[in-house]
């Protein structure tokens, strides 16, 4: 499914982390996530923990900084976002380096790079220490709506065909003499666009009725396989109960 993205996502290993049922790593990173929202922005120590403990993860699974920090690109348009709020932002205003800035716009600056980095990178970890196969099998398990968990099991199965799509039709425009380098192209493009939805919806039309020939009744066959035992559990709840026990220290002593 998807070999094309598992092998850009997936770092294949036989740590502990990648050994866990892939529905507790889900709750697991969920949970965090949740926690490092409600941690508040004043704490900066509070989330000096949450990196440490994220490290401590990556560190068990063998996923190295490089492999990270490539795949936070994602993260950018958050960047730019936050980079914009403190020069937009109003109330008070500070001196930074010869600049006036909004206090209150640096203050969400670091309250959305800050949480938003932590959510991304331990979503990064979740995906390089789980199959996506196996990332829809816990999502089912941990009892997802089953038409939620197909589409993105669709998705990620015929992603690399649409892509592989996308890369002819530009191969064909390419050798026809086209460039794309300014805006009088854009027609080209939209006519593209259009004829690549027109033949994925088609090739979605063949996927289903040829599903439809050979039993498919809106459901996915289940694979019935061993379940998550209490020591898996117990391994995944770590991370964000500690995470858990540092926002409520910090809410304490704020």
């Amino acid at each position: 499914m998807g070999a094309g993205h598992q092998r850009q996502l997936y770092r294949p290993g036989d740590t502990l982390v990648h050994r866990l049922p892939p529905q507790c790593k889900l709750l697991a990173v969920a949970c965090f996530a949740v926690v490092v929202v409600a941690t508040p922005r004043e704490a900066f120590w509070a989330f000096g923990v949450h990196v440490l403990l994220l490290a401590v993860v990556a560190a068990v699974a063998r996923v190295p900084p490089a492999f990270v920090l490539r795949r936070m690109v994602i993260e950018l348009p958050f960047v730019v976002f936050a980079v914009a709020l403190p020069v937009i932002g109003l109330g008070a205003r500070v001196e930074v380096l010869g600049m006036s800035l909004s206090a209150e716009g640096l203050w969400a600056a670091w309250n959305i790079l800050a949480k938003a980095t932590l959510g991304v990178v331990a979503s990064v970890l979740l995906a390089a220490t789980t199959e996506p196969r196996a990332m829809l099998q816990g999502a089912r398990r941990l009892r997802l709506p089953p038409l939620l968990v197909q589409i993105a099991m669709f998705m990620l199965r015929y992603m690399d065909v649409i892509l592989d799509e996308m890369r002819r039709m530009r191969i064909a425009r390419e050798s026809r003499g086209f460039a794309g380098r300014d805006l009088r192209h854009l027609p080209v493009l939209a006519k593209s666009a259009g004829a690549l939805f027109i033949r994925s919806y088609e090739r979605g039309e063949r996927v289903h009725l040829a599903m439809l020939s050979r039993g498919y009744t809106g459901t996915m066959p289940v694979i019935h396989e061993g379940g998550a035992s209490a020591g898996d559990w117990a391994t995944a709840v770590l991370l964000p109960v500690a995470a858990l026990v540092t926002a409520a220290l910090s809410w304490s002593l704020s």
